[in-house]
């Protein structure tokens, strides 16, 4: 099973402080964002401790390292048409630091409509990426499944496949499945994976899968809400992300869990993050619900 989760790339250890966080967890795959994911503000990629941090990750035997692109970039804005010009060239750099860190594949949130329909943005979204992309990139843009708030594009297989076909250089696209956002979407993970796994296969190609966003959800499935929980604490449950986790169908594909902290009280603004544990339970195939409260005490 290859697994991880997200973990920090934080000043000064940078790419190194990435792969000891993994390791802390017994990780051996992690997600890193290049900088904050809430802007675009980026270091060089000289500062980013590239040379020491693929030491640790070979050390550790960390062999997959998953990118995230961050959420503010929307190439599917059709509304105000001057933004696009920097979010292809954000991405385009974005791609040249992915190069330089070892990232296999970037997950990618495809964007939002605006109120003016998802296929004008699934068509601008298709024509941007073609402009982003190198013929020489080594990185896969890993498009996400999206739970469909707001005006998101990304919510169903189709509208997926939709950008691949209207991408000439669709090679250097793939596909970040995670849980959470399918079932708020309405797909039902909890009882019917493999007719999920079979739908997608015929629609976009289990060939195009690089990465699996392993989360449980809040909300009730189709509530479009995209709130994720803790593994076996949300609405999907810990039989149906174990399966997912360990199918043999998926087995080389990486799945990174971004589940939230745990928090002590409301006062708690930090959290205790919950990855070695559920690492854990996920590799031992049997669910704690005391975990959480063990995680307080012990904290």
């Amino acid at each position: 099973m290859i697994i991880g989760s997200h973990v920090a790339m934080k000043a000064p250890d940078m790419l190194a402080g990435s792969a000891k966080e993994a390791h802390s967890y017994g990780a051996n795959a992690m997600m890193i964002f290049t900088g904050a994911p809430q802007n675009t503000r980026r270091k060089d990629i000289s500062e980013m401790n590239i040379e020491e941090g693929k030491r640790l990750l070979e050390l550790y035997g960390i062999d997959h390292v998953i990118g995230h692109a961050p959420y503010i970039i929307n190439l599917g804005n059709t509304v105000k048409p001057e933004k696009l010009p920097f979010g292809i060239s954000f991405m385009q750099d974005e791609l040249k630091r992915a190069d330089a860190l070892g990232i296999e594949a970037i997950s990618f949130h495809p964007g939002a409509h605006l109120k003016q329909g998802p296929e004008k943005a699934l068509l601008q979204i298709a024509q941007s990426l073609d402009k982003v992309i190198s013929p020489n990139q080594k990185v896969s843009i890993a498009i996400e499944t999206m739970a469909g708030k707001g005006t998101e594009v990304g919510i169903n297989f189709e509208q997926l496949a939709y950008i691949f076909d209207h991408c000439q250089n669709n090679n250097k696209l793939s596909v970040t499945m995670d849980t959470c956002h399918m079932s708020d979407a309405g797909y039902d993970i909890k009882n019917d994976f493999d007719g999920v796994l079979n739908e997608f296969d015929h629609v976009v190609g289990l060939d195009r899968l690089s990465v699996i966003h392993l989360n449980d959800s809040k909300n009730e499935r189709g509530s479009h809400k995209d709130r994720h929980d803790d593994i076996g604490f949300g609405t999907i449950g810990f039989d149906a992300l174990n399966y997912v986790a360990h199918h043999p169908q998926l087995e080389l594909v990486p799945k990174i869990m971004e589940t939230p902290y745990v928090k002590k009280d409301e006062n708690d603004k930090k959290g205790i993050a919950p990855f070695k544990e559920e690492i854990d339970m996920l590799r031992e195939q049997k669910f704690d619900p005391d975990m959480k409260a063990k995680l307080i005490k012990e904290n």
